[in-house]
């Protein structure tokens, strides 16, 4: 990855450009698939709260796009305070994001081969990043999709259609005949 060409750097980003925003869509639903009532709801003691993992799945999806953007991993707070429910999370989210992608079509290639440290433990060129941050966001929203179903809500389609949205369309089909 050190000997990574400006050339190889531009095709990733290029290449992360679509499942990026194909990914971001399917985050929103599961974000907003969390209803108000039950943000606190967490499966254990050792758990994040709903919530939390909202809060963690929205910052950190674009806080590692903005590390290829701007050259630097930040621990900063993105979210502001006044963002609180599901609905708003996911409606800053997606706003956020969609914007950091056009963003991230605009680095140039020196930028996207520029080395980042991330917190101290690897420094990787800035473009890898994309792929880490894909990987994570989609660990978490498979974890707070698995509480959905625990805490009353219905699960979204995510890759395919799910069991929730299947009833949906069933029940659709049987009040139109």
């Amino acid at each position: 990855m050190k000997d990574m060409t400006v050339e190889q750097a531009v095709w990733m980003r290029d290449f992360y450009l679509r499942p990026l925003k194909l990914e971001s869509e399917t985050t929103r639903k599961v974000l907003v698939a969390v209803p108000p009532a039950a943000a606190e709801y967490r499966p254990d003691t050792a758990s994040r709260t709903a919530l939390d993992l909202l809060r963690h799945i929205a910052a950190t999806d674009n806080r590692f796009v903005e590390t290829v953007i701007n050259g630097e991993f930040s621990t900063q707070n993105i979210i502001p305070d006044s963002v609180k429910t599901p609905d708003e999370i996911a409606s800053w989210y997606a706003e956020r994001h969609a914007a950091n992608r056009d963003a991230l079509a605009r680095v140039n290639g020196q930028a996207l081969v520029t080395s980042v440290d991330f917190r101290g433990m690897f420094t990787w060129p800035a473009v890898m990043f994309l792929q880490l941050g894909l990987h994570h966001t989609i660990h978490h929203r498979g974890q707070l999709s698995a509480y959905l179903r625990a805490m009353g809500a219905r699960v979204p389609s995510i890759y395919g259609e799910s069991y929730d949205a299947t009833q949906a369309r069933l029940a659709a089909a049987q009040t139109t005949a």
